[in-house]
């Protein structure tokens, strides 16, 4: 017979308290996601993870501590980070912050110290304490059957957790939201758990060594350059920015935008293949930097700047910056945004200028303030010699386009387009009148770096479509057959220099990742194994990616570029 202590009654204390606690963290975690099946995710895998713990430590109110506490650890740093650096957090931040960011994050943040040398100091003499008094369970000296139930306990509640992380388990329509969503909304903690399986990354199929060999030896030397000294660089991405022409209902002398008319300066323009529709600029951002589409790598290239970014060993900035250029990004954002200033490091460039060090009202800029500010950070940074590439983003155009009434609109573009259904109307007139205002602002931007006798190349392009709320899928357009079935993917893209140089092909539709090709090749400068690769890619497949009609050639390219040359590991 156990003799009496205190013991029952520390154990008492200490399997309460530790209810407590666990109340506390469901109530500051789960009941924190904006939707119920959300909350519920969530309290459902703190309960699985909680009876995985207390199978295993065999003591009760431990497993609710370190259960609760992960959580509500995992909460925390999630506020954090996105109080801090604006940013939903991600699986893939433990390899980012981890690896190169995290000691710079808190040197810009000293209280963070702080707050973990606290923790260091407090949680192991309090761990030990609640171990050392708790409520032992399921716990015999040398017998079998506590080890048998113990041990099935465990694989039970493990099991119940991966239903719950399971993508068509009971929780499926958390994980049905788009990626947008998971990266945006205020569901944080059910974002940073669905995405474990969403970022999985899959390599595209490749071709066996001989192969690839065979067909892309000869770019292993790279290309000599054209050009001397090397042209300045500027690279506007023009959010959800598509050319309204080619629209049936979009008549009128409004839909003929000189931003998208060829003049003498023009070296090569066009219809656009991008690989997202409605939002996902990151996702084009990616393949306009690195000359890969996003799609190639699966469901998880949807995350690029958190799960492909990182592991980029070749990109349109890295190149540049090898030929000596000075590698400057400008976002209308936090520099953070989306992961911003981890993946822009890793794609080559010297710094990424957020809204915040610009001086400009983050998600409010229009495109002339945008291009102003830009001009102004060229000016400072320029250094005589020394080329630039300046790489642009705008949000002029970002959705939604019918949040103000028709009479909010400047009045030449009110009730402009006939024969649309009134909400398509107003999307569509909205979107009319900020495209006047990104025409005027982008003939300034040429005016000032092409009108000028320092060798320039200028690139803009557009993202995405708009999705009008869904309903722009469903207005006519005038397009060639052979384009019909990109209808949604098709934006634009135009290539100035205000110089002669080497003379470039047209194509009835460019895939987005080969524009990186093309501007190397625009400005005249060397290319090395992989960008002249991609150029003969480009060639040889008449501007398609994903499409080329040339059989086994894509697989042999991702098998030289990606097996042999390593762009991506």
């Amino acid at each position: 017979m156990r003799r009496m202590s205190l013991r029952p009654t520390r154990a008492g204390t200490v399997v309460l308290g530790a209810l407590a606690f666990f109340a506390g963290c469901v109530a500051l975690t789960a009941w924190q996601e904006p939707q119920p099946l959300q909350r519920g995710f969530i309290a459902g895998l703190m309960l699985c993870t909680s009876g995985v713990l207390l199978f295993a430590f065999g003591r009760f109110a431990t497993a609710l501590l370190v259960g609760g506490g992960l959580f509500l650890l995992l909460k925390s740093v999630a506020v954090l980070k996105l109080r801090y650096l604006d940013s939903q957090l991600m699986p893939s931040d433990f390899i980012y912050y981890v690896r190169s960011s995290l000691l710079d994050t808190l040197r810009h943040y000293p209280h963070l110290y702080t707050v973990g040398i606290g923790l260091g100091v407090l949680l192991p003499p309090l761990l030990y304490l609640v171990w050392r008094w708790d409520w032992r369970v399921l716990e015999r000296p040398r017998s079998r059957r506590v080890a048998g139930v113990r041990l099935g306990g465990v694989a039970s509640c493990a099991l119940a957790l991966w239903l719950c992380m399971l993508p068509s388990g009971p929780f499926a329509r958390v994980h049905s939201r788009n990626a947008w969503q998971k990266m945006s909304d205020d569901a944080q903690l059910t974002n940073f758990f669905v995405n474990l399986h969403d970022a999985d990354v899959e390599l595209p199929a490749m071709a066996d060594d001989a192969v690839a060999e065979q067909d892309w030896g000869a770019t292993a030397q790279g290309a000599p350059g054209s050009m001397s000294p090397y042209p300045d660089i500027v690279q506007v991405l023009e959010e959800s920015t598509f050319d309204p022409s080619i629209y049936d209902a979009c008549n009128v002398p409004a839909c003929r935008v000189a931003m998208f008319r060829p003049d003498a300066r023009t070296r090569a323009h066009g219809m656009l293949r991008v690989h997202t529709f409605g939002g996902g600029t990151w996702v084009s951002e990616f393949a306009a930097l690195t000359g890969m589409p996003q799609d190639i790598f699966g469901p998880g290239g949807m995350y690029a700047p958190y799960v492909l970014a990182p592991n980029v060993r070749d990109a349109l900035a890295l190149q540049l910056r090898r030929l000596g250029y000075l590698t400057i990004g400008v976002y209308p954002t936090s520099a953070d945004f989306i992961n911003g200033r981890n993946a822009y490091q890793a794609y080559g460039f010297d710094h990424l200028y957020g809204a915040d060090e610009l001086g400009l009202e983050e998600w409010e800029e229009s495109d002339a303030q945008m291009f102003a500010a830009a001009g102004r950070l060229y000016d400072k940074l320029k250094k005589p010699g020394q080329p630039v590439f300046l790489m642009i983003l705008t949000l002029n155009q970002h959705g939604p386009h019918d949040h103000q009434p028709m009479a909010t609109l400047p009045r030449p573009y009110r009730n402009l387009l006939r024969g649309l259904p009134a909400n398509a109307a107003l999307n569509f007139d909205t979107y009319l009148a900020r495209l006047h205002a990104s025409d005027l602002a982008m003939r300034a931007l040429e005016r000032a770096f092409l009108d000028r006798p320092q060798p320039t190349v200028l690139l803009h392009f557009g993202d995405h479509q708009p999705s009008f709320n869904g309903l722009i899928r469903n207005l006519p357009r005038r397009l060639p057959p052979a384009l019909q079935p990109y209808r949604d993917y098709l934006t634009y893209y135009m290539l100035k220099s205000n110089f002669a140089g080497p003379s470039l092909p047209q194509y009835p539709l460019l895939d987005i990742a080969f524009l990186p090709s093309m501007v190397l090749q625009a400005a005249g400068v060397p290319t090395d194994a992989y960008f002249t690769a991609a150029t003969e890619l480009r060639e040889r497949c008449h501007g398609q990616y994903d499409d080329c009609a040339v059989p086994g050639l894509l697989a042999s390219y991702h098998a030289w570029t990606i097996g042999r040359l390593h762009v991506y590991q």
